[in-house]
């Protein structure tokens, strides 16, 4: 029982290393997870690799593929410009809802959710290519706090889960898709002034430019990856 305890440990330890190099485009979209090169780089056996890698593939960090192993999952443009569409639909629908429909406690959870992410650092310590576990949370709450004044939680659920499956690409907007002069505490600010304000074409025009501006780096980082692929190619 000792020994199974340590191999669990030890897994959950290497399956934590794969997803900060994930997340921090160290092992970039598409990289093939060989386990010869995953052994010698994490110190680790084929089968706590193994396990490792079956806990990233449920979280959609990597990918198994038919006789061909693991992959990190592959930066798809069509599926990200289909989850950007959907998600701009629909959450800036229930975001509209929420600055008409939302009480004074909205307005409070709101505020509060705003200054938690201001005061958050956004990327790791000792890690600039990393956006911080702690900022990412904020960030989510932060969101999930400007859609909360919906009433219709079918819809509110429905976003909330677009915005789910949006955090792999959000995650890599940092290493991929950084922009220097980005000011992304202005978007967040200018979002909680519009919803303030309880202006829903403003909250929802801000929502839109917000996440697109994402899609646009991440896009153009994707073509960069495949300029240099090419060329390696060569």
């Amino acid at each position: 029982m000792v020994a199974t305890g340590g191999k669990q440990t030890r897994s959950d330890d290497v399956g934590a290393r794969l997803r900060a190099d994930i997340l921090s485009g160290r092992l970039l979209p598409g990289y093939r997870l060989k386990f010869p090169v995953l052994s010698a780089n994490y110190d680790a056996s084929v089968s706590v690799l193994r396990e490792a890698l079956v806990r990233l593939t449920e979280q959609g960090l990597v990918r198994s593929e038919p006789h061909q192993g693991f992959v990190v999952t592959p930066l798809s443009r069509e599926k990200l410009w289909e989850l950007t569409e959907a998600r701009v639909e629909l959450e800036t629908l229930v975001l509209r809802r929420s600055v008409v429909e939302g009480d004074l406690s909205w307005e409070s959870h709101l505020v509060a959710a705003h200054h938690t992410l201001e005061r958050t650092p956004y990327t790791a310590e000792g890690d600039d290519q990393r956006v911080d576990d702690g900022w990412a949370a904020a960030h989510a709450a932060f969101h999930e706090a400007l859609l909360s004044g919906c009433g219709n939680q079918r819809l509110l659920r429905i976003a909330l889960g677009l915005r789910d499956e949006a955090e792999l690409y959000r995650r890599w907007s940092q290493p991929l898709g950084d922009e220097p002069g980005r000011d992304l505490a202005g978007e967040h600010r200018a979002l909680l002034e519009a919803a303030l304000a309880r202006d829903p074409e403003a909250a929802a025009a801000a929502l839109c430019a917000h996440v697109r501006h994402t899609t646009e780096l991440l896009l153009a980082a994707a073509d960069r990856l495949d300029h240099d692929h090419s060329e390696a190619q060569e």
